[in-house]
């Protein structure tokens, strides 16, 4: 390329020049000559300090990937003869990685015979998205592959938090109690202060 436009290293435009001249001028302020936007007729190119802009660039993009949320996938097994205490189990389980902001991935897992039963598969996995519906929804329904009866949930998007008022409501000079303000005195009883 014979000519570029270039912007020098306070941000001024210093117009169309010939490459070398411009090269020239960014070793006399001990600087690099990088192009910006090599699609451009003529080609753009800036003096800069290159290394101090890949170390800008590079704290712009951790900054960037620091305001993301990373979901990661948690999976949960069940059988189509998943007792009810293991229901349980797996439930509350399933329930805090929903609360953590976790995708959960259930598996029902079909063996022999019982492939000949899919319907006890998906009550399981219909059972599963009623009990957690609180905390998360579903991503992608039951869905059979091979041998597994596959269902994914994400939690819930965030609640934003309600406000708080400063002072109690105030009816006729009396102060209403609230939950807070009830504590309870061994042997059962509520006392309010």
């Amino acid at each position: 390329m014979p000519e570029v436009r270039l912007i020098d290293h306070e941000g001024n435009q210093r117009g169309v020049m010939p490459t070398a001249e411009a090269l020239k001028l960014a070793e006399e302020l001990g600087l690099d000559l990088v192009e910006v936007s090599p699609t451009a007729r003529p080609p753009v190119c800036r003096i800069m300090d290159f290394g101090k802009y890949k170390y800008e660039l590079s704290k712009k993009q951790k900054q960037s990937r620091k305001k993301q949320h990373a979901f990661h996938v948690k999976e949960v097994k069940l059988r189509p003869k998943t007792e009810e205490h293991d229901y349980q189990f797996k439930k509350r389980h399933a329930e805090e990685f929903l609360e953590r902001h976790h995708k959960v991935k259930f598996t029902v897992m079909f063996r022999g015979r019982e492939l000949d039963h899919r319907e006890l598969g998906q009550r399981i996995l219909d059972k599963m998205m009623r009990d957690l519906a609180h905390v998360g929804v579903v991503e992608r329904p039951p869905v059979f592959e091979g041998r597994l009866m596959i269902m994914y949930m994400a939690p819930l998007p965030q609640k934003l938090p309600q406000k708080t008022r400063s002072q109690p409501d105030k009816r006729d000079g009396e102060e209403e109690t609230t939950h807070a303000q009830a504590q309870e005195q061994p042997g059962g009883e509520e006392t309010v202060s």
